[in-house]
């Protein structure tokens, strides 16, 4: 800049010597002629040429004009070469979604779109909450020279826990005595719920078609001494087993029902271990002893390896002979089960907020959201606030196992509870709070725990999926690393050539290896009981079981159209399905199936499965022959063996399929091309006659001994090997 300037003002010196030379030449001309036109010119002419001074101040301001736009060039140039040494810099994570990529960047959601156009990720898929993997991160900052900084996901302000909790404990002076809550288990068709339609006086046995429980329901039993005794009537199935343990964990007693004449079976075992799981003492019930084959002391020596000793060896575990069907010493079982709990001094705080567990929910038509509930601490009435994981209600109204209106629920007592703003799930803690603001406080704080889980579990995929990545992407470098460019290219050629899309036959052949099912069940507790046993299908190399939507109610218009979409099949349990909608199905093509057993909706499952299964082919033998002698035959230029067969058994058809057995291997399956009795060609031998015939096969070569089977393949149902366990 210096020199610059000094050449600059070198330049305007020598300009302004001219112009003073020059206006010094202009003045002595002036004077000459300024006699004559003295009058001709106006004053301005005589202005118009400057004076030295004034030649002086001009240039000077010119010159100093010069110097501060120099100056600012210069500074301008020199932040703009700062800017391009040190690029802007944005702070990343991974897994940020592309409007966070944008706002970051501070630009807008097109310009992401434009710096992934032409990359392999699929631009027509990305929304603005879509995530990002870490190669594409880094594409963007590549493309809009920037530089990145990693960071670790952003967390929102750190939010004070807003959840309700269980009180401490009480103090004993507060507790009173109540209720047993007793959990019945056992194996399936032993006579569980026969045994409590007997003690409550009720037809659920009748009602429960084919005698297996439905769902989990809580009654409130009593007795003709006073004493009151809840039961809570599980499934008796192995599937079931979450159910099974769930009830034991809220129950005191458990009544393990075994019938005298089949014995300990595999859900007597799994029932035993619940009951263990949750410290729930047991009382035995050896059921069907009314029957001639009854043997209860066999089922007692069997339980003693499962570590149930009956007080008749020596053990704590009560053992009571009783047969549901006639009503046999049931009274006995019920006054074992009161004298157990007397053992165990069950007492309860009736004050306070309530606490309290889900045992069934549903959704009835005219009510809304229903909830059966064991109240296990407190006293609940009508317009308690509550609160169950992610809903809460304020009781409207409340009733018994008879659906009789009551105004309050104590300890140990089972309540169908009205008012729940969503369906709570069978399991779920019940607690009370003190307003309606505190109860959506509370689920707001567990939805946004429940959405922090996610968030993370997300991140862990997206950090696995990106690891994946890089590996494939790795071994892609070493498999085509020491390739000449032409190999790579075949390589990847014959590649996407077996990648190519499947022709229409190869899609249906796959499409129907995937059975998608719709499951629909009357309440909570029955979905999960069927999703419990959907759980342990472990026959997808055979048929792909995919579920595509469940849910509690009747079968709706919704549930048909995903059906179609899908093209699956519509279970429904303990559900209607309107003429309006079986129409729609029908002429949809849908397949809706409603049963009312559980295990029943389960074999129809299995059916539909292996109708997805391919037939398998069997061997069917038509006849038998052994091979006597062998010579052959000439045939223009060709000699062609024939082998010469007594038939043993059956017959030889010649259309049929043949084999050739040597020292009981198959060395040959085929057709034959010519059977002859004597020099008759014949379609069919039949036994001990002699045949001479020749196969399709020319260079093999009989010997005496060896067998001819005859026989047909026929094409035969395939079973899935999905075993539920019941």
């Amino acid at each position: 800049m210096t020199q610059k300037m000094l050449k600059l003002e070198n330049v305007l010196r020598l300009h302004t010597v001219c112009r003073q030379l020059h206006s010094l030449g202009q003045r002595r001309t002036s004077a000459q002629w300024r006699c004559v036109f003295s009058s001709a010119y106006p004053v301005w002419t005589a202005q118009q040429y400057l004076q030295p001074w004034q030649t002086d101040m001009l240039f000077g301001t010119a010159l100093s004009q010069y110097r501060l736009l120099v100056t600012k060039k210069e500074e301008k140039s020199r932040k703009s070469q700062s800017l391009t040494k040190s690029k802007k810099e944005v702070e990343v994570w991974i897994g940020m979604t592309v409007e966070e990529m944008a706002r970051v960047m501070e630009k807008d959601i097109d310009y992401i779109y434009e710096a992934l156009m032409n990359t392999a990720i699929d631009i027509d898929s990305l929304e603005a909450d879509s995530h990002l993997d870490e190669v594409w991160i880094k594409e963007v900052i590549k493309k809009a020279g920037m530089k990145l900084k990693w960071s670790k996901l952003k967390q929102d302000k750190v939010r004070e826990n807003k959840d309700a909790v269980r009180r401490p404990q009480a103090d004993p002076a507060l507790l009173i005595p109540r209720s047993p809550v007793v959990t019945i288990m056992g194996h399936v068709d032993h006579g569980k719920t026969t045994l409590l339609d007997k003690l409550r006086k009720t037809q659920v046995a009748a009602m429960e078609a084919g005698g297996i429980t439905q769902h989990i329901g809580a009654f409130l039993v009593s007795l003709p001494s006073g004493e009151k005794i809840t039961f809570l009537d599980t499934p008796g199935h192995a599937a079931f087993s979450a159910m099974r343990a769930r009830g034991a964990q809220v129950t005191d007693i458990v009544i393990l029902v075994v019938a005298a004449d089949d014995g300990v079976m595999k859900q007597t075992v799994e029932s035993i271990q619940h009951a263990k799981d949750a410290q729930v003492p047991i009382v035995l019930a050896i059921n069907k002893c009314d029957k001639p084959e009854a043997d209860p002391e066999k089922v007692k020596k069997e339980l003693l390896a499962y570590d149930v000793v009956c007080e008749d060896y020596g053990g704590d575990v009560q053992a009571v002979h009783v047969s549901a069907l006639t009503g046999d010493n049931l009274i006995a079982l019920a006054e074992a089960t009161i004298t157990l709990a007397e053992i165990l001094e069950l007492k309860a705080d009736p004050t306070g907020p309530v606490e309290g567990t889900v045992i069934e929910s549903f959704t009835d038509k005219g009510r809304g959201p229903v909830t059966t509930a064991i109240i296990q601490r407190g006293t609940l009435r009508k317009g308690s606030i509550l609160v169950a994981r992610k809903t809460w209600a304020k009781v409207r109204l409340m009733f018994d196992e008879n659906g009789k209106t009551i105004n309050e629920a104590s300890p140990s007592m089972p309540v169908g509870i009205i008012g729940w703003r969503d369906l709570p799930s069978a399991g779920d803690e019940i607690l009370e709070v003190e307003s309606e603001a505190r109860a959506r406080e509370v689920v707001d704080w567990r939805k946004y725990e429940q959405e922090q889980e996610r968030n993370e579990e997300d991140l862990k995929i997206i950090e696995e999926k990106r690891k994946e990545h890089q590996e494939a992407h790795r071994k892609a470098r070493e498999k085509y690393g020491t390739l000449h460019w032409k190999e790579r290219s075949f390589i990847k050629y014959q590649e996407k050539k077996e990648q190519k899309f499947l022709r229409p036959k190869e899609k249906t052949e796959r499409d129907s290896n995937i059975l998608p099912i719709i499951i629909k069940g009357d309440v909570d507790g029955s979905v999960e009981a069927i999703l419990d046993i959907m759980d342990t299908y472990d026959a997808s190399h055979e048929c792909e079981l995919e579920l595509v939507h469940f849910g509690v109610g009747d079968i709706s218009e919704n549930d048909v159209n995903l059906a179609d979409t899908f093209h699956g099949v519509i279970y429904g349990f303990n559900v209607n399905a309107g003429s309006g909608i079986q129409q729609a199905a029908a002429k949809k093509g849908v397949k809706i199936k409603l049963h009312k057993v559980i295990y029943r909706l389960i074999e129809d499952l299995q059916e539909e499965l292996s109708t997805r299964l391919p037939c398998a082919v069997e061997e069917y033998t038509v006849g038998e022959a052994s091979i006597l002698a062998t010579f052959s035959v000439t045939e223009g230029k060709k000699k062609i063996p024939v082998a010469g067969c007594r038939v043993q058994k059956g017959q030889l058809e010649k259309q049929k399929k043949f084999k050739l057995i040597r020292n009981g291997h198959v060395i040959w399956k085929g057709s034959l091309t010519s059977l002859k009795h004597h020099k008759d060609d014949v379609s069919v031998i039949k036994t001990g006659m002699d045949c001479g015939l020749s196969l399709d096969e020319e260079k093999l070569e009989f010997k005496v001994g060896d067998e001819i089977v005859c026989y047909e393949e026929k094409e035969v149902p395939v079973k899935t090997s999905w075993d539920p366990g019941f």
